[in-house]
C-alpha cells in the first residue's frame, strides 16, 4: 500500500481501499466496521470511536454495530430508536452534533460509560449516501474537553462518507453472495423434485411436499434434503 501521512483523509481512503482488498472479498462485515473505525480514531486523534447502523433503509432503530475500545458491557442499550439520545437525534435531524461538555448534554445516554470512561467531548456525525439517505452514525468521544473546529468536522465528514461507501459496498456484496446462494438451493431443490417425480411417479408440488416433509422428518434444511436426494441418485440408492 502506497505511504500517506496519518492524520489525513488520504490515510484514511488509502486504509479503506486496503481493508477491502483483504477483507470485503470474504463478506467479513463485523471486521469491516471494526476496522473503520479503528482507522477514524487514527486519522483524527479522538480517544474513541463507534459505528451504529441501520440495518435496512425503513428500519427505525439503530444498533452498535462497531467500536474500536468501547467494551459493549459498557453500553447499557445496544440499539437505539429514531430520535434517542444523541445517535436517534443526529440519524433523525442528518445533521451533526458537536459536544464540548458531554454530562451536561441532556441527549447523551450513556452517562455510565461516560463516567468510567472519562470521556468528556463528543462528535456525532450522520452517515449519508448519494441519496441523502442515512445508514448510520459515526461517533466520536474524547477524553480531554474539546471544541471541535471547522477543520475536525470537514475530516470527520470525510471518515463519515468514506465509512458510508465501505460499509455499502460491502452489504451490497454480502446482499449478492446470499442471492446467489439462494438462486443454487432452489436449482438443487429443483434437481432433486424433478428426481422424485421420477422415482414416485409424483406431480410437481407433492414432489416438493415430500421433500418438505423428510425435511422436517430428518430436522435438516430443504437444502440439505436436496443433496441427500441428488447424492443417493449419483450413487444410485433407493430413496426412502
Amino acid at each position: 500500500m502506497e505511504k500517506v501521512n496519518p492524520g489525513t483523509s488520504d490515510y484514511f481512503s488509502k486504509t479503506l481501499d486496503e481493508i477491502s482488498r483483504n477483507i470485503a472479498a470474504d463478506f467479513f462485515l463485523d471486521d469491516i466496521l471494526k476496522l473503520i473505525a479503528f482507522a477514524a480514531v487514527k486519522v483524527t486523534g479522538v480517544d474513541i470511536c463507534s459505528l451504529w447502523l441501520f440495518h435496512e433503509p425503513s428500519d427505525r432503530v439503530l444498533r452498535l454495530a462497531a467500536t474500536q475500545s468501547i467494551d459493549r458491557t459498557c453500553i447499557k442499550k445496544p440499539t437505539l430508536s429514531i430520535n434517542e439520545g444523541v445517535v436517534g437525534h443526529v440519524a433523525a435531524t442528518k445533521d451533526l452534533m458537536a459536544i464540548r461538555k458531554l454530562l451536561e448534554e441532556p441527549r447523551f445516554k450513556e452517562r455510565e460509560m461516560a463516567v468510567r470512561l472519562s470521556l468528556m467531548s463528543m462528535l456525532s456525525i450522520p452517515m449519508l449516501t448519494g441519496q441523502n439517505e442515512v445508514v448510520g452514525v459515526v461517533n466520536c468521544y474524547t477524553r480531554e474537553e474539546r471544541d471541535f473546529t471547522e477543520a475536525d468536522i470537514s475530516l470527520l465528514k470525510g471518515v463519515a462518507c468514506q465509512a458510508t461507501s465501505a460499509f455499502t459496498k460491502a452489504e451490497h456484496m454480502v446482499r449478492a453472495r446470499l442471492i446467489k446462494e439462494e438462486l443454487k438451493t432452489r436449482k438443487i431443490i429443483e434437481q432433486a423434485k424433478n428426481i422424485i417425480m421420477k422415482k414416485k411417479g409424483l406431480s410437481r408440488d407433492k414432489a416438493f411436499h415430500w421433500i418438505q416433509e423428510k425435511s422436517l422428518e430428518t430436522c435438516n434444511s430443504m437444502r440439505k434434503t436436496a443433496e441427500a436426494i441428488l447424492i443417493a441418485e449419483i450413487l444410485q440408492c433407493e430413496v426412502k
